[in-house]
C-alpha cells in the first residue's frame, strides 16, 4: 500500500472536485462488478431473472459515465490542471471508458443466461463459472489499486491477466473438441466460448485500469509493455 500522492490545493473546491470524481469512480465500478457477478450467476445457474436485472442495470452504468465524463471536462476548462492533477483526470476518463465496456460485457452475458434460461440445460455453463472467478478478481483488484493508488497492487493485477488468458486458451481447446465429438453440442459450445471471450475481455480492461493507475501516480505510460519491462520504469521513476 502507498501513501496517497495527490496532494492539498489552496483551493478547497479543487480538492472536493478531484475526491469526488474519485468517488464516482469507484461508485460506478462497484456497480460493474456487482453486474459482473451477477450476469455470470445467473448463467450458471440459469436464473433468468438474475439475468434480466444484470442486464438492465447497464442503463445506470452508461448514465453515470457521462455524468463522470462531463465533470471531467469540467475541471480542465475551469481549473486547468498540471502534473499529477491532470494525470488523474485523464486516468478517470479512461477508466470509465473500460469500465463502460465491461458493463457491455456483463448485459451481453445477462441476456445469453436470459435466452438459455428457458431451455432445459441446467448446469450448461458451469465451465464458466472459473473464468468468471478470475475476472470479477482481477476488477475488483484492479479498482481497489485504484482507490488506494497502490502502484504494486496494480502491477499484480497486470501479471495475473496471463492466467485469465491461458483459462480462456483451455478452455476454447476443450469446446473444440467438445464440439467435434458431437455436432449437437454446436451451439451450446459456440454460446459458452462466446460468453468465455467477454470475461477475457474483462480481465484485459481491468489490466487497462490498473496500467492507468501506474501512469497516474509514476508518470509513466506502461502499456503494450511486458510486465517486468513495465516493473523496470516504475523503479526507474523511483531512484
Amino acid at each position: 500500500m502507498q501513501a496517497d500522492p495527490l496532494k492539498k490545493h489552496i483551493s478547497q473546491q479543487f480538492d472536493t472536485e478531484l475526491e469526488d470524481i474519485r468517488n464516482r469512480v469507484l461508485a460506478m465500478g462497484g456497480l460493474v462488478e456487482k453486474n459482473v457477478g451477477e450476469a455470470i450467476l445467473a448463467l450458471v445457474d440459469g436464473d433468468a431473472k438474475l439475468g434480466e436485472v444484470a442486464a438492465h442495470s447497464d442503463y445506470q452504468v452508461n448514465r453515470m459515465e457521462i455524468a463522470i465524463d462531463e465533470e471531467c471536462a469540467h475541471i480542465l476548462a475551469r481549473r486547468q490542471p498540471t502534473a499529477i492533477d491532470l494525470r488523474l483526470v485523464m486516468a478517470v476518463i479512461k477508466t470509465i471508458a473500460d469500465l463502460e465496456r465491461v458493463g457491455d460485457k456483463a448485459e451481453k452475458i445477462a441476456r445469453v443466461a436470459v435466452e438459455m434460461a428457458s431451455q432445459d440445460r441446467p448446469g450448461a455453463f458451469k465451465e464458466l463459472r472459473y473464468m468468471g472467478d478470475l475476472a470479477r478478481g482481477a476488477l475488483h483488484k484492479a479498482l481497489d489499486a485504484f482507490a488506494r493508488m497502490d502502484v504494486d497492487a496494480a502491477m499484480d493485477v497486470v501479471r495475473g491477466d496471463d492466467l485469465i488468458d491461458e483459462a480462456y486458451k483451455g478452455l476454447t481447446r476443450q469446446l473444440i473438441t467438445y464440439m467435434m465429438e458431437d455436432p449437437r453440442n454446436i451451439r451450446r459450445g459456440i454460446d459458452v466460448l462466446w460468453c468465455a471471450r467477454a470475461l477475457e475481455r474483462v480481465g484485459d480492461h481491468s489490466k487497462n485500469i490498473s496500467e492507468y493507475v501506474v501512469y497516474l501516480v509514476c508518470g509513466k505510460d506502461v502499456r503494450h509493455t511486458t510486465p517486468d519491462e513495465a516493473q523496470e520504469e516504475i523503479r526507474s521513476n523511483l531512484r
